[in-house]
Formats: structure tokens, C-alpha cells, sequence
């Protein structure tokens, strides 16, 4: 097995596109010595030039010294042709992502290189077990993704096959560290950890969208003010782009056997045959002016009502809350243990919708409004049944907008939007965890590393109480009958315990 530490470690990169470009970048500035090979002639030679020039520009911002550019680019060799790429110790493909082609070049490298050559795959959703299964030494292959921009995403997902050598993926995670990268463990699965880990996130809020219940750009606005995500579902769609994203989704699911969790929205294959890509098309889930997404006009807030408010749902932790600031903006409230036939009804459900609240807590639904108790501090998300009166939705609206904070009003839903799509990103955590595809602390740093989320998935769910995100699932299973909303046993063992969903199993 060779040190990844050792100084005169050769590393072989089939493929000079952007992904091999960046691996050749950060691994020279690593120290290695690199060859860079691709099967069109002359595409090596042009990435070790573009690879020159981002050096030459980041000496230029004063982010790396001249003499450590000039050093790193000495490191780095254009070669034409496997056969250069002998006496390499470890040699990683960054090819197109088809397994017939990486399957072949596996068994063409095998020809060349020592049988203590370590040989990675920078596939992103391919299985790593079937790319080594062609070769003649299938215990020396592993998964080594890398994400896009390579050298600015600092995390790598090493994968073991069902045929790898444990030392192999070990070799593979010192490396990704000495190139200045923080590693991830999983087994070979479908989408490994990050892919796989992101479905609940896109899927959900499609779903929400395919239902009606908001539109995009109250979804994003939301999930980014709720829940601080970076970007909204939809903003993130329409910056990877339909072409790219859809076809991820179908595949994921389909290689699950179409597990409910994983059900892609028909509305991406029709907006994908429409051409409606996102932003490099200018038009997907918003429309595009010199690269700036149109997004709607927020609608304005209602004037303040003289309808006395009257808040229900007592065992609702939130409830006192939400009280006081109701009372700070000055609001009408009715206190007592009944509405009076005047009063607005407000409830708080979780996982439920307001309808079936407002059954449940005998109150008249034309009177009742529900507001998310989950995420009120930071945006109030309210719905209405579907008989509710645009006065009772106006009071409470601008009640609740009295003390400045962002409202959003959105059609019924079990589970509002944020509740929802967090508990299915924490339930997929908790599976890949329960299937023992990654270890907990390397699921939440995949997360929050290659998705950029505020929190990885199991410390999600901590903050929210892994009792609530389990109260919230079996209330939206119970209402859609949908085997998608099924808590994972994880969730549920380490819910029912009280501890964190981070903890481990012996």
C-alpha cells in the first residue's frame, strides 16, 4: 500500500475536463506529481496551461506566493497516452460518466500500472463496486468523488466497493487530506452520501409545489428564512440546471428500486422537455434578465384588524410565545378557554394541516388559521383551511407582521413547507445512517460540506427534537397514506430514548 505522505508521490489523472483540471490544481499544490493524461490529443497540454493561468491569478490576489506556483506547476505533467502513466501510485479517472467507458479504461490501466497502484473513480452516481468487478485486481479500486469547483469544495467522498481492500479507502482518506480536503467514508450505495443525502430537500419541495400549496418563490423564501438554507429549493434547481438535476433524481430513484422517499415530481421531465433549464436557458423556475432571477413582488401586508385573536392548540410548547408577541404588537387577544363566536382562531399544529386541526380542536374553520410553531422566531408561515374568511387570514397576517418579522401565507398542508422538507432531509439521514453507509459524524460533514446546508441532517434533527421530527413524519404518513413519510428506525429508536440522533451504534 503506498504512503500518501511520502514526497515523491505520483499521482495519474485520466481526464483534463473541468473535474480532472482541479484535482491536478490542488494536488500539485499538495506536493504530488502529477500526470495528466486525456484521450483527445492535446487536451492535457491546454488544462496544464489553464491550470498555469489560475495559479498565475491567485499569486496575482496575493493567495499564493510565486515561487510556490512556479514550484507546483514543475510538479505537473501533460503525457499523451496510458502507457506514461507506469510507475504512478495512484491513478484517478475523471472521465464521462458512463460505466461501460470507465469499465474499459479500468482494464486498459491495469495493463500499465503496478499491481501497487491504487486505482479511484471519480464517479458521482455510478457504482463503484461494478467498475472494479472488470478488473483483474478489483481490491485495489475505491470511489474517489470530489465535488465542483474542486478546489474551493473541501470535502471527498471515499467509497469502499463491495470488493475493496478497508486499507485501500484508508490510503484514499489520508490523500484527500494532504490535498488539503476533508474526507467522507461511505459504502457503495446509489448517490453515495451527498447525492443521496440531498433528495429530501428537492423532492419535498417539489411535492409542495406539485400540491399547490405555495409557489416557488414562497417555498425559497421560507426554507431560507425558516430553516437558513443558502439557497431555496427552486433557486438551487434553476442554478444546477433540469438537465443535470432531473436526471439524478430518476436515477437515484430508480436504482432504489422506486423507494417512495426518493419520487421525483413529474413536473421536471415536463419542464425539462420544455426547455425550461433554469438559469443557463434564462427561463426555469424564474425567468432570467443579465443573469438576475424576476422574482415577484412580495405581497403587502394587510391593515391591522380590531378582530380579537384567540390561540389554541395548548399543548403547543410555542404557544406562550407566540402570545406574548401578539400582545407586544398590540393585537386584540381573546383569553379565554373558548373562542367567542367574534374571534379568530389560531392553532399550531405539527405534521397536521389546519383543517384537520381545526376539526380535531372543534373550532369553526372558517375561522381558523394555522401558524408554524417550529420556525416562528425567524418567519411566520401561516395556512388557512379551505374555508377560511380573508378577513380571519388578514388578522392574523398582520398581527403577526407587527413586530416587523416576514410573513408567509400558503394554501393547507400538512406539515406547512418547512417542517415538512426538514423532517425528510432528517429521515434520510437517519437511514443512511440506519444502513450503515457512512458513520453519523461523516453524514452531517457531507452535508453541511458538499450541500452547504446549516446543519448536517442528524444535527438537524437534534435541534428540532428528534421526538418532534418523528411526531411530524407520523402525522404526515398518517394524513397521505404515502409510505415516503415512514420513520426510519433510527429516527425512531434514538427518539423514543431521548438521546441524539448523532449517537452511534456499538
Amino acid at each position: 500500500m503506498p504512503d500518501m505522505n511520502r514526497g515523491d508521490l505520483v499521482m495519474g489523472i485520466v481526464g483534463a475536463g473541468l473535474m480532472g483540471r482541479g484535482i491536478a490544481q490542488v494536488a500539485i499544490l499538495g506536493g504530488l506529481r502529477v500526470r495528466l493524461c486525456d484521450a483527445r490529443p492535446g487536451a492535457a497540454a491546454e488544462a496544464g496551461a489553464e491550470i498555469g493561468a489560475t495559479l498565475s491569478m491567485l499569486v496575482g490576489k496575493g493567495r499564493l506566493a510565486r515561487e510556490a506556483a512556479d514550484a507546483a506547476l514543475a510538479r505537473l505533467a501533460a503525457v499523451e497516452g496510458l502507457a506514461q502513466l507506469a510507475g504512478c501510485h495512484v491513478v484517478v479517472e475523471a472521465i464521462v460518466e458512463n460505466l461501460e467507458a470507465k469499465r474499459a479504461l479500468f482494464e486498459r490501466l491495469e495493463a500499465v500500472v503496478g499491481d501497487g497502484c491504487l486505482l479511484a473513480t471519480n464517479t458521482s452516481s455510478l457504482p463503484v463496486t461494478a467498475i472494479a468487478a472488470a478488473c483483474r485486481v478489483p481490491q485495489r479500486v475505491a470511489g474517489l468523488h470530489f465535488f465542483s469547483p474542486v478546489p474551493l469544495m473541501k470535502v471527498v467522498e471515499v467509497i469502499d466497493g463491495a470488493l475493496t481492500d478497508p486499507a485501500v479507502g484508508d490510503a484514499l482518506a489520508a490523500l484527500a487530506r494532504r490535498l488539503g480536503h476533508t474526507p467522507v467514508r461511505a459504502q457503495d450505495t446509489p448517490g453515495f452520501i451527498v447525492n443521496h443525502a440531498g433528495r429530501g430537500y428537492l423532492t419535498e419541495a417539489l411535492r409542495v409545489l406539485g400540491e399547490g400549496i405555495a409557489e416557488p418563490a414562497q417555498i425559497d423564501r421560507i426554507l431560507r428564512a425558516s430553516a437558513s438554507f443558502r439557497l431555496g429549493p427552486f433557486e438551487l434547481l434553476d442554478l444546477t440546471g433540469l438537465d443535470v438535476s432531473c436526471p439524478v433524481m430518476e436515477t437515484i430513484y430508480h436504482q432504489y428500486y422506486e423507494e417512495p422517499r426518493y419520487r421525483p415530481s413529474p413536473l421536471l421531465r415536463q419542464r425539462l422537455a420544455a426547455g425550461l433549464l433554469g438559469r443557463k436557458s434564462g427561463r426555469g423556475f424564474y425567468a432570467y434578465a443579465d443573469g438576475r432571477a424576476q422574482l415577484p413582488e412580495a405581497p403587502p401586508v394587510p391593515p391591522a384588524s380590531p378582530l380579537p385573536l384567540w390561540v389554541g392548540s395548548p399543548e403547543c410548547g410555542a404557544r406562550e410565545n407566540l402570545l406574548r408577541r401578539l400582545q407586544a404588537g398590540g393585537a386584540h387577544l381573546d383569553s379565554g378557554a373558548r373562542p367567542s363566536p367574534e374571534s379568530v382562531c389560531i392553532v399550531l399544529p405539527i405534521g397536521r394541516d389546519a383543517s384537520s386541526t381545526a376539526v380535531d380542536e372543534g373550532l369553526d374553520p372558517a375561522r381558523t388559521v394555522a401558524v408554524d410553531p417550529l420556525f416562528l422566531d425567524l418567519h411566520a408561515t401561516l395556512m388557512c383551511t379551505p374555508l377560511t374568511a380573508p378577513a380571519a387570514r388578514d388578522a392574523v397576517w398582520a398581527a403577526l407582521a407587527a413586530d416587523g418579522t416576514a410573513v408567509s401565507a400558503i394554501r393547507d398542508s400538512a406539515g406547512f413547507v418547512a417542517q415538512r422538507v426538514v423532517a425528510m432531509i432528517v429521515n434520510i439521514g437517519c437511514d443512511i445512517a440506519q444502513q450503515r453507509i457512512a458513520t453519523p459524524q461523516d453524514i452531517d460533514r457531507a452535508v453541511t460540506l458538499g450541500l452547504g446546508y446549516p446543519l448536517g441532517p442528524l444535527a438537524l434533527g437534534d435541534a428540532l427534537g428528534g421526538a418532534t421530527v418523528l411526531a411530524i413524519l407520523d402525522a404526515l404518513q398518517a394524513f397521505y397514506r404515502d409510505p415516503r413519510y415512514r420513520p426510519s428506525p433510527w429516527l425512531t429508536r434514538r427518539a423514543r430514548l431521548g438521546v441524539s440522533l448523532l449517537t452511534p451504534e456499538p
